[in-house]
């Protein structure tokens, strides 16, 4: 009896080591043919299976060269370890299909990868080298036959690098700014790393240390203020990468600021400001708000060549306010002149001269007979018009200004409410394009425009007919007389003596169109 069940035992035991052996074989098999090339299946005996002596995606391994989280711009390398499914080394030198993808998750950016077979004594190791430049998580996909390798994909966190003051920007940058005396303003400052990443990561962890804040008056004798000129504060959220600078101005004139990190000036710190009192303010603004009525400044217009080697002083007060002449705003923009882009003849002595600021130009004008304007220079109200602001003149010590837009010669002109003329200009300015020179504000400013413009106007459907054998002639008609409420609505194109779907038609209308009038402009020279 003891044979028999110890017989029975025996046997069990042997059917379920042959069972197991079984389905490891045939788990081999189809590992195996699933993940070996069919040109090297060949090559493979069933001893082979039986030994795992293949390659297998899940028994390798992949070792990291840096530790998480790793700042941008450096040389990284991962290695991938190959090995046998028995866990014997596998010889990377034999082609293996490693497919390497790595991809930022929030922007979609793929990184370029290279593989190099290291020369080890096993020689079974493949390293990876990259490099990232845009800070973020990223996704690393590792394959083998188009299987993951180990616990393929991995997720990487890089971080950006050290504040590099050339890429660090001011947001909503413009080059004047005009400021009321006493009152704070704050500037939004976003540091960037080397390759244009927010950052935050700073050489102190007290940035009151890191940026620091310039201003000289503007004048013959450009010499740095006191502290009792201005006063700076810097606060910081490192979760946003934002620094806040709060500045208050004790003083009425026109200065020059710079704005440095770790003593180099950031990318677009050089800015000028212009100091109102509470009373220049309340006129600049009623400047810029009435709209139909032509401002107009007293000046003196002096020939450039004149005093360049005569040294002025700025003095310590600004006076007046500025002077209104009703006239309507084409009258300002439109009076006739033989030429508006006629220079004065070179005077000793400076001209009287009126400057006219209108929001979309700013003209100079000399009356003759008091009566009879001649327009003199015309400067559009643009961020290519810059102005110069120096001491007061040698004749009647005035304040003076130089307007200069690269086209005309530069215009020199000395006028008792000088701040404010230039004031006035700046602000219309900033009314035009949105408040900001950056592109990407006047962008946003003008679609902003557009949208509002366009919800005024009515959507309803306006029919055209237009004759496909002429259609920019006939097009040109049909639209002669539309208005601006026209324009806005829905065209329907009909094709004259043609049926046809409307859809089709708006789109084959358009295109033609377009077409038609490129060629038009190539004819014209434009394109």
């Amino acid at each position: 009896m003891f044979y028999i069940i110890g017989g029975i035992t025996v046997s069990v035991v042997a059917f379920f080591f042959t069972i197991k052996f079984l389905f490891e074989l045939a788990a081999r098999v189809v590992s195996f043919l699933q993940h070996e090339d069919r040109e090297r299946r060949g090559e493979r005996t069933i001893y082979d299976y039986v030994r795992g002596n293949y390659l297998d995606p899940r028994s390798c391994k992949v070792s990291w060269d840096w530790k998480d989280p790793y700042e941008v711009g450096h040389s990284m390398a991962f290695r991938v370890h190959l090995f046998y499914k028995n866990g014997q080394p596998f010889p990377a030198h034999r082609p293996v299909g490693l497919r390497v993808h790595i991809c930022h998750v929030e922007l979609a950016i793929d990184i370029p990868v290279t593989q190099e077979v290291l020369q080890e004594p096993r020689s079974n190791v493949v390293k990876v080298a990259f490099t990232v430049r845009r800070a973020g998580r990223y996704e690393i996909t590792i394959k083998l036959g188009g299987l993951n390798v180990a616990y393929s994909p991995y997720y990487k966190l890089f971080q950006p690098g050290m504040v590099v003051p050339s890429k660090t920007k001011i947001v909503c940058h413009f080059s004047t700014l005009v400021l009321t005396c006493g009152q704070q303003h704050t500037l939004q400052i976003v540091p960037r790393d080397e390759y244009d990443n927010p950052t935050s990561n700073s050489v102190s962890l007290i940035d009151e240390h890191n940026y620091s804040l310039s201003i000289h008056e503007l004048g013959p004798q450009e010499e740095e203020s006191s502290d009792v000129l201005f006063e700076k504060s810097v606060v910081s959220n490192r979760q946003t990468c934002q620094v806040f600078l709060r500045l208050t101005l004790h003083r009425r004139g026109c200065f020059h600021a710079c704005i440095s990190y770790q003593n180099q000036p950031i990318s677009n710190g050089d800015f000028d400001i212009i100091v109102l009192s509470e009373n220049e303010k309340n006129i600049v603004e009623r400047n810029v708000s009435t709209s139909g009525v032509s401002i107009y400044f007293e000046a003196y217009l002096y020939n450039a060549t004149s005093y360049t080697n005569t040294q002025w002083h700025l003095p310590p007060t600004h006076l007046g306010s500025s002077q209104r002449r009703p006239s309507t705003a084409t009258e300002d923009e439109d009076e006739d002149s033989p030429s508006d882009s006629q220079t004065p003849e070179k005077v000793k002595k400076p001209k009287k001269v009126y400057c006219y600021v209108s929001p979309k130009q700013f003209s100079v004008k000399e009356f003759y007979l008091k009566i009879i304007p001649w327009r003199l220079f015309t400067f559009r109200v643009c961020p290519g018009t810059k102005f110069s602001y120096l001491g007061p003149d040698p004749v009647h010590k005035l304040l003076t200004l130089v307007v200069d837009d690269g086209i005309q010669p530069p215009v020199e002109l000395s006028c008792k409410e000088r701040n404010i003329l230039a004031a006035t200009f700046i602000r219309s300015l900033h009314k035009n394009i949105g408040g900001s020179e950056t592109f990407q504000d006047k962008v946003n400013f003008f679609q902003r425009e557009l949208r509002q413009v366009h919800m005024k106007r009515p959507h309803s459907k306006v029919t055209l007919k237009v004759s496909r054998h002429s259609l920019l002639e006939s097009s040109l008609k049909a639209t002669r007389n539309f208005s601006v409420s026209d324009w806005s609505k829905n065209f329907e194109v009909i094709f004259q003596d043609e049926e046809g779907d409307f859809l089709k038609c708006q789109q084959l209308s358009g295109i033609l169109l377009c077409t038609a009038s490129k060629l038009f402009l190539a004819l014209l020279g434009l394109l």
